[in-house]
């Protein structure tokens, strides 16, 4: 199994990206797939999860302004970020699990190898 983020960068505050996550050697369509990031000094923390039906979960600092969203046919998960704030500056990391709770619980099956964004003020 590989998830492969990609998409991360520098950005001014107020600005956009959007992360992309392939993946490959699972049945994507099966999975909740989910979002993480991990600030420099922190611990890694949820950001947003979808399920396998399109249910999206998202944590209250990102509320309002990132959208998590996927592709079943191009096996592929997104994570519109907008409004984005100095706070937002992390790696980013790609989750897969076949259940809502590992996901949202922050015990995927696999994961990414991350990406970073920057978000300068």
């Amino acid at each position: 199994v590989q998830l492969v983020e990609s998409g991360g960068g520098l950005v001014q505050a107020g600005g956009s990206l959007r992360l992309s996550c392939a993946t490959s050697g699972l049945t994507f369509g099966l999975y909740t797939m989910g979002w993480f990031r991990q600030a420099p000094g922190k611990e890694r923390e949820f950001v947003a999860a979808i399920t396998r039906n399109g249910e999206t979960y998202y944590a209250d600092s990102v509320k309002g302004r990132f959208t998590i969203s996927r592709d079943n046919g191009a096996n592929t998960v997104y994570l519109r970020e907008n409004n984005l704030i100095p706070e937002d500056t992390a790696v980013y990391y790609c989750a897969a699990a076949l259940g809502t709770r590992p996901v949202v619980g922050g015990t995927p099956s696999y994961w990414g190898q991350g990406t970073q964004v920057t978000v300068s003020s």
